[in-house]
């Protein structure tokens, strides 16, 4: 397919059905682009479901690839479909933490002591909610917690538009 005849998307929306034109076993993913580090959180993920031996191996596969090797996972244990006490992805072992973070919250963990702390988008939530609350959570400026964030109203829906399928 030549550039001309490649669809142009803002790089800012994600398209509606997103959750269906990402194949499986991609992750949905959004890390802010700053150095600084200063907003409360540092990126925002949109599982499919609450399955965490499906929905994480994609998430630290793409973590990797942007940061490093990944060693822990911090998750809110009662959030998710089980959670193993490690996950070997990619040949690596990845040890999974049941702290009460909130199930808003995933705590990524970089050799021994570098964290950055992902919203998690719910798995439900429509696609203008999950754009709005994933670019409100990589905003450098951003000093809402995760929680306060997906309570945030979303956008209002455009007229004449109908809810997506």
């Amino acid at each position: 397919m030549a550039d001309a005849d490649t669809p142009r998307t803002s790089p800012m929306l994600l398209p509606d059905a997103i959750h269906s034109a990402v194949r499986p076993g991609t992750a949905l993913l959004r890390l802010a682009t700053t150095h600084t580090r200063e907003g409360v959180l540092d990126g925002a993920w949109w599982p499919r479901s609450r399955d965490v031996e499906s929905e994480l191996p994609a998430l630290i596969g793409a973590l990797t690839e942007h940061l490093g090797p990944i060693t822990r996972v911090a998750l809110d244990a009662s959030a998710w479909n089980g959670l193993p006490a490690r996950l070997v992805v990619d040949d690596r072992v990845v040890h999974l933490d049941t702290d009460p973070v909130g199930d808003d919250t995933v705590l990524i963990t970089r050799g021994d002591k570098d964290h950055f702390a992902l919203l998690v988008v719910p798995p439900g939530t429509t696609p203008d909610a999950a754009r709005a609350a994933m670019a409100r959570a990589v905003r450098a400026d951003n000093v809402t917690s995760a929680a306060e964030i997906l309570v945030a109203p979303g956008p209002a829906p455009e007229s004449g538009q109908g809810e997506p399928a």
